[in-house]
């Protein structure tokens, strides 16, 4: 992990919808813990994300007066850059394509339940080579899946420091043989996120509790690649008055509808402080 300095954080929004009080909590837990903050714009999923949708919550943050440090990095732009990584892992023998489709898996029976859904059975892993080249040979769409049993082996005990917590055991295995890259997505969060971290120089990573778990992945891929470790700063998300997380496919309130309504930018920031939370 790195050292003592300055504390180097980000705040990373995906744009595929308007920016709602539930980013607006995320990015200021994160400007609040640097003394510099960058701002990311993780728009890797080339479907969903909208170029309007970016420059929009760009200004939302600029009216709440948040201000962020250095030029904004695009994950769009630097697909070459993921593509080398996946190039690493793929060297190391630890990547391999995966031609099993959702209907597939629900087929395979009932698998164990992991932290981001069903864990992979690992069909395609015990794939004979020759099929797979066969496959492969007639362009059948694939995903690329990590080998994560061969992936822990290899890296061993790991541990991560999160905030209030200290060091902490990492169990990346619970996820089962992730993808880190299919046709629509050229690669995933994981690496996405974790490669830009180390290449941006952050030191604490701040982002929602839904994605704790997450970060036992991210260790993995640090040790795997050679890659600083940060610590960890994980908040409680912020809820409706029913108690479900505030989302986009929810319909969160989001900061350019509550301007609309006449709202300015205290009254927002007050709304978001009184949003009930998890934990």
């Amino acid at each position: 992990m790195a050292g003592f300095g300055p504390v180097v954080t980000r705040f990373a929004p995906s744009p595929t919808g308007r920016l709602h009080v539930g980013h607006a909590f995320s990015a200021r837990f994160a400007r609040e813990r640097g003394v510099r903050c960058l701002l990311r714009i993780e728009d890797i999923d080339l479907v969903r994300c909208r170029p309007e949708f970016a420059a929009a919550l760009e200004a939302d943050l600029a009216w709440l007066g948040l201000a962020f440090d250095g030029h904004v990095r695009r994950q769009s732009e630097h697909l070459v850059e993921y593509a080398a990584a996946l190039g690493l892992l793929e060297g190391m023998g630890l990547l391999y394509p995966c031609f099993c489709t959702r209907a597939d898996i629900v087929a395979a029976g009932h698998a164990p339940h992991g932290p981001e859904g069903s864990v992979y059975p690992g069909t395609c892993r015990a794939l004979p080579g020759a099929e797979r080249a066969a496959r492969l040979a007639a362009g059948l769409p694939y995903a690329r899946r990590l080998d994560m049993a061969e992936a822990v082996r290899r890296v061993g005990r790991l541990t991560r420091h999160e905030a209030g917590d200290g060091r902490i055991a990492c169990d990346p295995a619970a996820f089962g043989d992730l993808v880190l890259a299919r046709k629509d997505v050229p690669a995933s969060y994981h690496l996405c996120a974790t490669h830009d971290d180390a290449l941006q120089g952050v030191t604490l990573v701040t982002r929602s509790d839904d994605l704790r778990a997450a970060s036992d992945v991210h260790r993995l891929l640090q040790a795997l690649l050679g890659w600083a470790e940060p610590g960890y700063a994980h908040h409680p998300l912020l809820l409706d008055a029913s108690g479900r997380r505030l989302a986009k496919r929810d319909a969160a309130p989001t900061i350019a509808a509550l301007r609309a309504a006449g709202l300015g930018v205290d009254e927002v920031w007050l709304r978001v402080e009184r949003a009930p939370r998890s934990r």
